[in-house]
């Protein structure tokens, strides 16, 4: 017990009053069948001692931080709401029990358009409409029975958060790295605002309202994410990261290959012009000119014939010509001619009939020798006047972050007649924003630095994609009104373990806060330059939907009489008009969405959370069906059966036929011996490597079986079916945490303990409070040898012996087993990798190729024999 209060030092006073109330249970010595108001009562009788965590800021050892994507306060809960926070929640709660410091907080991503719209139609302010929605969202996440650490909640819409997005956002300024530039934009004609180029879908079509995107001419805010571009690029190849799997590739194909430079010159215009090019030493030619499509926003300009561009490089004007004949890098709209380079630029500069001169000594120092120098000295000074000068793709833009809307992040600058755009001083953070509507009156201002009176701040507001960008470096110290967070505590408890969320942010979010983090971390405050070390992208949760046939009208299930389930065949029940049935995204225009609360009301939280883990990987989409949900409910009846089993066996104060010391009955006991090892070693494993959570259902299932079968006097007498017994409701607690603490307060409350002194239960603590099931030293595990990936034999090795297995001595064990060694007689080693997983397995691959035979020395009558030319 000692040892244990040892390695959770966050525990301390109140932990050990609150697990005294836990002991008791809701159901007492009473066995009613287990039904649905049965498990309600259970529910509302250990919610409140359930919910919270227990996390330690200042205990960094054994610290696990778990993380789902905060959700955006629509008012309810849906279905994937669900699921990712069920996820998260058992992973954390598995965690706990482990013995790890868990982090897992909660916050809501409450700034953006669907507030804004919603608020609009109702005819109130976004603020209201939006706190009224997080608390209503609030107390549904407390009802699925989530533990999340609500002293470290947050919201972005506050302004003790975005306070500290407007100071990122002065420290980016500082940088060089936010700025304002015209440039032509993706207008979403319905939501009345720009969209970045990410969020513009390859229909062409605005990623939230659907509309047709149009391009529009504007000033907008950018943040230069192109300077970061290698290091993302690198960061993918980063050790730390976990099952990422295809998300680098999204990533990777988004950043594109960091083959060139991009440089940011100031044309006649007063703007700034994005130039790539794979050669900067081609910015030194003095008669360097550039070439733009003739769809290119600055093609417009009344003035375009006259255009020119500073080139800070060779001391020059470059001309600015428009044209589609030249050869324009990938996704790119402007091309970097040099004549002095090559003889194609030189024909092109011919063809405008621009007048070329050059003299010896120039020929002399841009000559083929001097390139290397030239680009070096490019670079240099493209970085001393901060004017670009990255690696990065042809393709990859600058991050827009410009809104023209209310409910956002106001951008702290003001604009000034005499002194241009002014970033406003951090004293004097949070800009607040004004009423909704204001006159143009509340935006007048005096210009921080040189007083003028009629200055104006800011209209636009930021995407929310940067409130997002850093909100998991806010929670570990949300209450901070000092500074953005404290980096000592960023130190001790980044990056984030384990991330959960939807596919659908694989790009755009997970890039924003990579760049975020990463540009952090050169700053000094994030320790690592990767905030997630591994991923869980869940996938959606499908509703079947009716959709009649020709019209593409959807219909309630309720309207339609389904004909052939397996064939999605049926048709309307009124007029007889076929149906297509097909699985889709939940959603109300489709109505095929199922209501959290009316799942809670029917069946109980911890049955949808059972349900919504089953049948499925987390990382699969997940078909909705009621179909599905016998196996959970039986699953709960069968346990709740065991219990009242056991309590009646030991209870029983009859003597016994059979005698503990009998064959018979050892044999029983060894077997529940061999169940419990076999079926926790896969649920941990599931749990804690794999997170394939409906996988570790089926391992507690098929414990539950073995458990159903064991004989009356074997429960009444049987030491190893009380640890198995004990083992199921601890691994299932995670997952359904209420009706697990229920059992467990049943169990320890039932007579003659066979394990009384034992260090593996805590007999006087909740369940969730329990050491988590380990693997009995005795026990054999297997160590697979696989070749090429097929496995060619399993060894059983001791647990004790197992846990020291080196990746030497699974080479020693294999190449002194017969059948590896006669499969790899003919066939080189070409590499071998050994994985071991402490207390449940090792794998040791073995890579080879087929070798070659030794071809042998060609004779004269060889050459006789080979056929002529």
């Amino acid at each position: 017990m000692q040892a244990l209060r040892s390695r959770r030092p966050w525990r301390g006073a109140y932990w050990s009053s609150w697990r005294r109330l836990l002991t008791q249970s809701c159901t007492g010595s009473e066995n009613p069948e287990l039904t649905n108001d049965v498990k309600h009562r259970i529910e509302s009788h250990w919610r409140e001692q359930l919910s919270g965590g227990q996390f330690n800021p200042k205990e960094p050892v054994d610290k696990y931080y778990v993380l789902s994507m905060f959700p955006y306060p629509s008012g309810n809960l849906h279905m994937g709401h669900v699921r990712v926070y069920t996820i998260a929640d058992a992973v954390a709660r598995f965690q706990r029990m482990c013995g790890k410091n868990v982090f897992q907080p909660m916050g809501w991503d409450s700034f953006g358009l669907p507030a804004e719209n919603a608020a609009n139609q109702r005819g109130v302010e976004p603020a209201s409409w939006t706190e009224q929605n997080i608390a209503q969202m609030k107390e549904q996440l407390k009802r699925l029975g989530c533990s999340f650490d609500w002293n470290h909640e947050l919201s972005t819409c506050s302004p003790q958060y975005y306070r500290w997005t407007q100071h990122l956002f002065l420290q980016l300024h500082r940088h060089g790295l936010a700025y304002q530039n015209e440039a032509l934009v993706n207008w979403d004609p319905v939501d009345k605002t720009v969209l970045a180029d990410e969020q513009v879908d390859s229909q062409g079509c605005s990623w939230r309202s659907g509309a047709k995107v149009e391009k529009k001419l504007l000033r907008q805010w950018f943040i230069r994410t192109s300077a970061y571009a290698k290091q993302l690029l690198d960061g993918l190849e980063d050790p730390t990261l976990r099952d990422w799997r295809d998300i680098i590739n999204l990533q990777r194909h988004w950043i594109g290959e960091c083959n060139g430079y991009a440089f940011n010159l100031l044309t006649s215009a007063s703007g700034l012009l994005r130039v790539w090019t794979a050669h900067p030493e081609h910015l030194k030619d003095p008669h360097a000119f550039l070439v733009l499509r003739n769809s290119h926003h600055l093609s417009k300009l009344e003035d375009s014939r006259s255009l020119s561009a500073e080139n800070p490089f060779s001391g020059t004007t470059m001309p600015v010509l428009f044209g589609d004949e030249v050869t324009f890098p990938p996704k790119c709209d402007v091309y970097l001619a040099a004549p002095s380079f090559r003889s194609e630029d030189k024909e092109l500069w011919d063809s405008y009939g621009l007048a070329f001169t050059s003299t010896g000594k120039e020929e002399v120092a841009l000559s083929p020798a001097n390139w290397e120098l030239l680009r070096k000295e490019v670079l240099q000074a493209a970085t001393r006047l901060n004017v670009g000068g990255y690696r990065v793709s042809s393709k990859l833009q600058d991050w827009l972050i410009s809104r023209q809307r209310y409910w956002g992040t106001p951008i702290p600058i003001v604009h000034c007649s005499k002194c241009g755009a002014v970033p406003v001083p951090e004293e004097q953070l949070p800009v607040s924003l004004p009423p909704k509507n204001s006159p143009k009156e509340a935006f007048l201002c005096e210009c921080p630095k040189c007083g003028e009176k009629d200055a104006r701040r800011e209209t636009d507001t930021m995407d929310t994609f940067v409130d997002s960008s850093w909100y998991y470096l806010r929670y570990l110290d949300a209450q901070n009104s000092e500074r953005i967070f404290d980096p000592a505590l960023a130190k001790n408890f980044m990056p984030v373990d384990l991330y959960i969320g939807g596919k659908e942010h694989a790009v755009l979010h997970l890039y924003y806060a990579r760049f975020m983090n990463h540009f952090l971390h050169s700053c000094g405050l994030s320790p690592t330059s990767e905030p997630f070390s591994r991923l869980l992208v869940q996938g959606m949760v499908m509703g079947r939907s009716f959709r009649v046939k020709g019209s593409g009208r959807y219909v309630p299930e309720k309207e339609v009489e389904i004909v052939n389930a397996k064939k999605n065949q049926a048709v309307l029940k009124e007029t007889k008009e076929p149906v297509v049935m097909t699985w889709e995204k939940m959603s109300k225009s489709k109505l095929n969405g199922v209501e959290p609360s009316d799942m809670f009301n029917e069946y109980g939280t911890d049955t949808t959370r059972l349900i919504i883990l089953a049948d499925v990987a987390p990382t699969s989409h997940r078909n909705w069906s009621s179909a599905t949900f016998p196996g959970i409910l039986n699953w709960q009846k069968r346990l709740w059966l065991t219990l009242q089993d056991f309590q009646e066996a030991r209870e029983d104060q009859t003597p016994s036929e059979i005698v503990p010391t009998s064959e018979e009955f050892l044999a029983e006991d060894a077997k529940l011996f061999d169940a419990r090892n076999f079926y926790v070693k896969g649920a941990t494993f599931n749990y804690r490597h794999a997170h394939q959570l409906s996988v570790a259902i089926s391992k507690m299932q098929g414990l539950t079986n073995s458990l159903r079968r064991t004989p009356k006097h074997v429960l009444r007498h049987g030491k190893q079916f009380e640890r198995a017994l004990a083992a199921q409701i601890i691994m299932l607690a995670p997952m359904a945490p209420h009706f697990a603490s229920e059992l467990w307060s049943k169990f320890v409350a039932i007579p003659g303990r066979l394990n009384p002194a034992s260090q593996e239960l805590q007999w006087s603590e909740d369940v969730l409070a329990q050491r988590w099931p380990d693997i009995d030293a005795a026990y054999n595990l297997d160590l697979s040898i696989k070749v090429n990936g097929f496995e060619n034999c399993v060894i059983k090795v001791q647990r004790t012996h197992l846990d020291k297995v080196t990746h030497s001595d699974a080479l020693d064990i294999a190449f002194n087993t017969e059948s590896v060694t006669s499969y790899l007689i003919d066939k080189k080693i070409r590499t071998t990798n050994f994985v071991l997983y402490p207390g449940i397995e090792a794998i040791l691959n073995i890579y080879v190729d087929k070798a070659q035979k030794a071809q042998k020395p060609a004779t004269s009558d060889d050459a006789e024999a080979q056929p002529r030319a």
